[in-house]
């Protein structure tokens, strides 16, 4: 098993481990950002039966079929199993069944790996059992691309016109009260607990209901309750001894809107720092909705002058260090348990990290909502004014433009960030994203945009047909 080249998370991956590790399987976990060629070398040295891929970010899709074909190449024989937050039964069938004859099957959770590796390994149930899949698989096939005939797009420059409507004529845009970075070098470990989200931590053990019903569930109370306890307990630990720390970075700059996909932002100057280019929704929608680009929540440079009133965008990147040696701990005792609690609790504080830092930028440090008073259970909710997308997720999915965050706010240098060949954030609990003040700004997804924008794109990025063809994958119809 393997977490693929260029990602840094693996969660699930040990989740899935343990899990068949429990069932009586011998694992050979290489760990994460592995190539193609150790994946096959070891798993042709060691003779393994079943070779296992995951991954987190959209580039890793890209990196499985990569995986495969190099299968087929090399006349592997053990069938393939995919994993991970990004990956998909359809996805699977579409994208990397294809490239490989020998069985690649679609786990959507640990509870089914026991199933489906027993499957593959049973002489008397695996050709059965892999005929099934590629039945299904190619029914998926099927509907994928009857769907995708169906779909109907508007031109980009349709979409351009059916912009956000909002009236920047009574609106006076919230100036920050720091422009340039902030660093934040050791955040309060004690603070930053109280603002976890715990639903996607039950999630991560793959115990599905809301937190905090999921304590009082008939079918797993019990278990997520000393779940939910004995990650209380370590994170008493962790914070009480300082097991991690926890550094983040913020910044504010002018943000002048030149064209309807493009904003630049300027230092305090007027000195250009950064084109930042948007991705427009291009699907057919119901008369008066509107094709959402993340450009229409800044106020449109009309030229004025002096006295041009400005907009302002924001940024972050926030992450937990110093997990390696306690982590080790647990592996050299053999504690699968306690080793994935701190990997997951420590993925929920940089999330947490992440929630602090956008009250307090809400607050005090851009200050549009100062009186602001949300519970912090409403906070998880998103009950507030303000967004915090992230590059490489729906509604900017273009991973190449984390570059210009990062270069915007020294990440590396002030938050102690990397970033991997697939635009990964190590460590793997790390969380960025840009700041938006507007009433109306929102989330939404991108979605599937046709050959006019991306063409626009390119050009717009200066980059090559090639080179964004694969950033944009997820995205291209």
């Amino acid at each position: 098993m393997a977490t693929v080249k260029g990602d840094v998370h693996d969660i699930g991956k040990n989740i899935v481990g343990v899990v068949l590790g429990c069932n009586g399987y011998d694992i050979i976990d290489l760990g994460v950002m592995v190539p193609a060629d150790k994946i096959l070398d070891t798993a042709i040295r060691e003779k393994v039966d079943v070779i296992g891929l995951s991954g987190l970010i959209t580039p890793s899709l890209d990196e499985m079929v990569h995986v495969a074909k190099e299968m087929k190449r090399r006349g592997m024989t053990q069938p393939l199993l995919i994993g991970g937050a990004t990956t998909s039964r359809m996805h699977t069938a579409v994208k990397i069944a294809q490239q490989y004859d020998n069985g690649v099957v679609y786990v959507l959770d640990a509870s089914r790996s026991v199933t489906n590796v027993g499957n593959l390994l049973n002489k008397d149930t695996k050709e059965q059992f892999l005929k099934s899949i590629d039945e299904e698989y190619s029914k998926l096939r099927d509907d994928f691309a009857n769907k995708k005939s169906a779909k109907q797009y508007i031109s980009f420059a349709e979409a351009q016109a059916n912009a956000v409507k909002i009236d920047w004529s009574n609106y006076v845009p919230p100036t920050p009260a720091l422009l340039g970075t902030k660093i934040f070098a050791d955040y309060d470990l004690k603070e930053i607990r109280q603002y976890i989200d715990w639903g996607p931590f039950f999630i991560a053990w793959e115990m599905k209901g809301k937190f905090p019903e999921i304590l009082n569930d008939a079918h797993v109370g019990v278990e997520a309750t000393k779940l939910y306890n004995d990650a209380n307990a370590l994170l008493d630990k962790i914070v009480n001894e300082k097991w991690l720390t926890a550094k983040g970075v913020i910044g504010f700059w002018e943000a002048v809107k030149i064209a309807p996909d493009t904003v630049v932002l300027k230092d305090t100057h007027g000195k250009d720092l950064a084109h930042l280019e948007s991705l427009r929704q291009q699907i057919k929608k119901a008369p008066g909705q509107p094709s959402f680009s993340l450009a229409d929540f800044i106020k449109p440079y009309t030229f004025g002058g002096d006295n041009e009133i400005k907009d302002y965008m924001g940024a972050f990147a926030v992450s937990i260090h110093g997990i390696e040696p306690h982590l080790q701990k647990f592996i050299d005792d053999l504690d699968d348990y306690n080793k994935i609690m701190l990997q997951a609790l420590a993925d929920r504080l940089a999330e947490a990290f992440a929630e602090v830092l956008h009250k307090r930028v809400r607050t005090e440090f851009w200050g549009y909502i100062k009186d602001e008073n949300i519970p912090v259970e409403e906070l998880v909710k998103e009950k507030y004014q303000g967004i915090r997308p992230a590059p490489g997720y729906p509604a900017c999915p273009d991973h190449t433009e984390k570059y210009k965050l990062f270069n915007l706010l020294g990440a590396t240098e002030n938050a102690g960030i990397q970033l991997t060949e697939s635009l990964a954030m190590y460590p793997g609990a790390s969380v960025c994203g840009w700041y938006f003040s507007h009433p109306e700004s929102s989330y939404f997804g991108v979605n599937k945009i046709s050959d006019d924008q991306f063409q626009d794109y390119v050009r717009r990025k200066e980059m090559s047909v090639e080179e964004m063809s694969r950033w944009l994958a997820p995205v291209l119809d």
